[in-house]
């Protein structure tokens, strides 16, 4: 469940120890508190693709975001961390990824080597080749932090689509990335007690398939599944999902139908936070408390923790991620 490490209010929030980022992300003065001895996943960001604000946006949420750094939101993403072992996995490598490695600060730093260059993560786990979700590793490459030999975990497509396609391909070709095929279906095995299943799911295969991750640890799990076309369109029930897992991380990009003003949205499918609301409406609570929506486009009210479309969500027993949401395993 979610820990008590985390603060309230708008924009990124950071884990109590962690370094406040120079974008003005606002403070705290609530008391330190110790991190999870074991392992446990961090939300590094919520935002769709093109994040919050969104570039050549006037709308009001992206002014607001300007004016006011503490309502801005990163790109989706994921840190999972193991202070057993210091190791550290990341989930999608977003176009905001210079600023997330930031919140990891405070947090197991995986493996200590010689020179000036230590590792960032053991390995980062990418769900589909649409540009928020793999765009950072650019800033993995020899011309930003030059990584060496980094695992990155994907679906067959999604490994020949980084080898045949420049400039990822460098990064294969130089030995920056190492690419580790993973099945939909399959389960990598991370200890003896921390594992992560990809599933596959619906969405646009422009030039990749599309997988969900559930990351279950000693004692609980995580499913994140941040793209997703429509829930009818999954062969396998959402529900059975949820009731499969402690906390689920679930597509949110438009709350509702007239959201994007000259914009078909059957063109992006994705599940309306209204659809979700009220197919989850009869599920009981402790299921309902399992959700927390993320990769929220720009457009979507329920961003705003104080308007009333988030003030609808959590009517309905549900919960919108934010940055520095903590989940233990």
């Amino acid at each position: 469940m979610l820990g008590p490490f985390a603060t309230q209010g708008h924009g990124p929030r950071l884990l109590l120890g962690a370094l406040l980022l120079s974008s003005g992300a606002c403070a705290t003065t609530e008391p330190v508190r110790a991190l999870p001895d074991g392992p446990y996943v961090l939300v590094l960001g919520t935002a769709q693709d093109a994040g919050l604000p969104q570039v050549g946006c006037d709308q009001a949420p992206c002014r607001a975001a300007r004016a006011d750094p503490g309502r801005r939101r990163y790109v989706t993403s994921l840190l999972l961390a193991d202070p057993r072992t210091g190791q550290r996995y990341l989930f999608d490598a977003t176009p905001d990824l210079r600023e997330q490695v930031e919140l990891c600060r405070g947090h197991p730093a995986g493996r200590t080597l010689p020179g000036p260059r230590p590792p960032l993560f053991e390995g980062v786990f990418l769900t589909h080749a649409h540009m928020g979700h793999y765009g950072g590793l650019l800033q993995l490459g020899p011309e930003a932090y030059g990584v060496r030999d980094l695992a990155v975990y994907g679906t067959p497509r999604m490994a020949r689509y980084l080898t045949d396609n420049g400039p990822w391909s460098l990064l294969v070709e130089t030995g920056a990335i190492r690419l580790e095929v993973l099945e939909p279906g399959a389960t990598v095995q991370l200890a003896e007690d921390l594992s992560v299943t990809a599933l596959r799911v619906p969405h646009r295969e422009e030039f990749t398939d599309t997988v969900a991750f559930v990351i279950r640890g000693p004692a609980r799990s995580v499913l994140y599944l941040p793209d997703i076309d429509k829930w009818e369109r999954w062969d396998t029930p959402v529900e059975d999902v949820l009731a499969s897992v402690d906390v689920a991380l679930l597509d949110a990009a438009f709350f509702d139908t007239d959201e994007v003003p000259g914009r078909d949205l059957a063109e992006i499918p994705h599940p309306f936070v209204i659809e979700s609301l009220e197919r989850f409406r009869s599920l009981p609570a402790s299921e309902r408390a399992k959700v927390h929506f993320t990769h929220l486009n720009h457009t979507n009210p329920a961003a705003d923790p104080e308007s009333a479309a988030a003030g609808r969500v959590r009517a309905a027993g549900m919960a919108v991620a934010r940055e520095g949401d903590v989940f233990e395993l």
